[in-house]
């Protein structure tokens, strides 16, 4: 036996894949003109699957501050953060990640995975049960897993089955922490967090809430989901990526509990990684000032939203859920999806391909993610391809 035989059906369904047309896993950009346009095959694409919502990657002042940094402390800090990988710019970034979201303290992580993995893991162990939303993201099944904590699945957004399931799960012993998304990354639909909240009080648990997807975009200053619908001072942990609207790469947690910084001693994907690298760092401040200096970008991004959401609903396409910065499609199948996919790249629109099973409920999506960045060209020229797209899938696909 060999040690992939173990991945037939996904050896399989990979070549299927690839017998239609383009790999969507290895798919190269072989020129950036911008945040939203590049070139893929020879051609000019434009870019609707970047979760670059605020299009700050090509932002002057962020490039720059990267730049400064490269050339002042280097390529890499060749060191965890509890060894010689703390420098001057990551306690920085914490201060103002912390200022910037009201909180006592925040903790710098390498990836936004790992700052779920960490996190979770680090405040959870065997004694505690983890109540969290069955369209969790890798990371945080990953976190639960890691921690050892009883894992204890609620329905997709369903404050009264977490409500149930807080009650019939007692923890002599530990604690209960529940683990929600403030906004979904594939169906685009936002957490019901006030009513969260809610139940969270009555069972004297805590909250943990990713912020990965909303963060820059939700709330009056940016802040997230939590924010927008004024339920900040109960959210016990806010987690988050820097690789979204801050347009770098790492995460960050942040939270007013006074034991918070315990974690920098516990979380072992935090003791034993490698830190940020200095130039990113150096980046993500910049982009954080911008969040806090321009809410005309979170602005603009709402009203490309609306306007591509409008313009797709017209079309006759099914939206998962209301305008906002992530805009799924409802395909009726795998194949459908696989094609409409390839339709659209090859007319120069790149979107996100979701299958199963890596999708809620076992959905077969186009996922868009709209930008800031995104001019009013663009979105008519997305939308023009979408009608032809609309049209082909109206005929009868040919047979494989």
């Amino acid at each position: 036996m060999d040690i992939f035989d173990k991945y037939q059906t996904l050896a399989a369904r990979r070549a299927q894949l690839l017998a239609t047309g383009t790999d969507p896993f290895h798919l190269e950009i072989e020129d950036l003109a911008g945040p939203c346009e590049a070139t893929i095959a020879g051609r000019r694409t434009i870019l609707l699957g970047t979760n670059n919502y605020l299009g700050l990657t090509f932002d002057p002042a962020c490039i720059e501050a990267g730049v400064e940094a490269l050339r002042r402390y280097g390529t890499g800090t060749t060191g965890s953060r509890i060894a010689n990988g703390t420098y001057a710019g990551h306690r920085a970034l914490e201060a103002e990640l912390a200022a910037f979201m009201g909180r006592r303290a925040a903790i710098v992580f390498t990836t936004g995975y790992q700052a779920n993995l960490a996190t979770i893991a680090g405040l959870a162990g065997n004694k505690d049960a983890i109540f969290v939303d069955s369209d969790w993201h890798a990371s945080i099944f990953d976190g639960c897993l890691l921690s050892g904590a009883k894992v204890v699945r609620f329905r997709h957004n369903d404050p009264e089955d977490l409500d149930r399931r807080l009650e019939r799960n007692p923890t002599p012993g530990g604690c209960k922490l529940i683990v929600v998304e403030g906004l979904y990354s594939m169906f685009g639909d936002v957490a019901r967090l006030a009513e969260i909240v809610a139940v969270k009080k009555k069972h004297g648990a805590f909250l943990l809430l990713d912020e990965a997807h909303s963060f820059g975009v939700f709330g009056a200053r940016g802040r997230g989901v939590a924010e927008e619908l004024g339920v900040e001072g109960e959210v016990d942990f806010v987690v988050g990526t820097f690789s979204k609207s801050l347009g770098g790469i790492g995460g960050f947690a942040v939270s007013d509990h006074p034991r918070f910084e315990l974690l920098r001693v516990a979380a072992r994907p935090y003791m034993f990684t490698a830190s940020p690298g200095p130039a990113t760092i150096a980046s993500v401040r910049a982009a954080l000032a911008r969040i806090a200096a321009r809410p005309e970008l979170r602005a603009r991004l709402w009203e490309n939203a609306r306007c591509l959401h409008a313009g797709l609903t017209r079309l006759g396409f099914e939206l998962a859920a209301p305008p906002g910065p992530i805009l799924s499609i409802r395909l009726p199948d795998e194949r459908s999806a696989v094609f409409a996919w390839n339709r659209l790249l090859e007319s120069g629109v790149y979107v996100n391909l979701a299958l199963p099973p890596g999708t809620p409920g076992g959905a077969c999506l186009l996922r868009c993610s709209v930008s800031a960045a995104h001019t009013a060209e663009h979105l008519e020229t997305v939308l023009d391809r979408f009608a032809s797209l609309a049209a082909a899938l109206a005929q009868p696909l040919a047979a494989e």
